[in-house]
């Protein structure tokens, strides 16, 4: 079966350079699977998991940041503005900037801080909790890459 090249980086550098046989990202259109010899596209990319699948392994998860992907047929570079790997997330602290978020998310609705930041704060949080659970649990998906919209 022919396979993907993919890269991620942060702005701290490479976090992800492997040969994969999928990549299931969230576009901010929506949540979009990359299968080797994709058409040629460029995306932004919104708060949320991105899964990647290789055969014969479980399947790997990133909390994403936000950022951009440029997808060749057989080259898929995402420039996340941050990405952490299932394993690196801490579910506690991750809880508590959650928690952090939805009362600034509160206060911002009064206009005593800005919207779209205390927004901002909570999606990444969630997306954030959302893969460490997946971990803990195992790791399937109903539906690969399905966000929880919040």
């Amino acid at each position: 079966m022919a396979d993907l090249h993919l890269e991620i980086v942060t702005i701290e550098g490479k976090v992800f350079d492997d040969h994969v046989n999928m990549v299931v990202a969230p576009g901010v259109e929506g949540v979009m699977g990359i299968l080797p010899r994709h058409a040629p596209l460029l995306t932004r990319l919104n708060f949320g998991e991105l899964q990647i699948r290789k055969s014969g392994q479980e399947d790997i998860f990133f909390a994403i940041g936000g950022g951009v992907m440029e997808v060749q047929p057989n080259h898929v570079i995402v420039l996340a503005d941050s990405a952490e790997q299932a394993e690196e997330i801490d579910l506690a602290r991750a809880e508590a900037a959650r928690q952090r978020a939805q009362e600034r998310l509160a206060q911002a609705k009064s206009g005593e801080i800005d919207f779209s930041q205390a927004e901002s704060s909570l999606r990444r949080s969630v997306a954030r909790i959302k893969v460490a659970q997946r971990r803990r649990k195992g790791g399937g998906y109903g539906t690969p890459g399905a966000p929880d919209r919040i």
